[in-house]
């Protein structure tokens, strides 16, 4: 993103708020969509994630592997042999 977008919302009943609509526009952001929060210190970072379709799924069976050696990769942890 060429520039930072600076916007607020407020936190309603039920500990609910709403992803604005130039932050959705920017980010491709669609009902469905995963947010994830990730807490630095006194930060946090919000992401939009996209759930799995049929599609992908398929392609990760195709692919084979170690599914747990996978996660772990993505997920920056060593493998553990037991």
């Amino acid at each position: 993103m060429a520039s930072d977008v600076v916007t607020q919302t407020k936190i309603s009943t039920g500990f609910l708020t709403v992803v604005p609509k130039q932050v959705r526009r920017l980010v491709g952001a669609n009902e469905g969509d995963l947010v994830e929060w990730t807490l630095r210190g006194a930060e946090i970072t919000v992401r939009i994630r996209k759930p799995k379709t049929v599609k992908d799924i398929v392609g990760i069976i195709a692919a084979g592997g170690d599914a747990v050696a996978s996660k772990r990769a993505v997920q920056g942890l060593q493998s553990r042999v037991r």
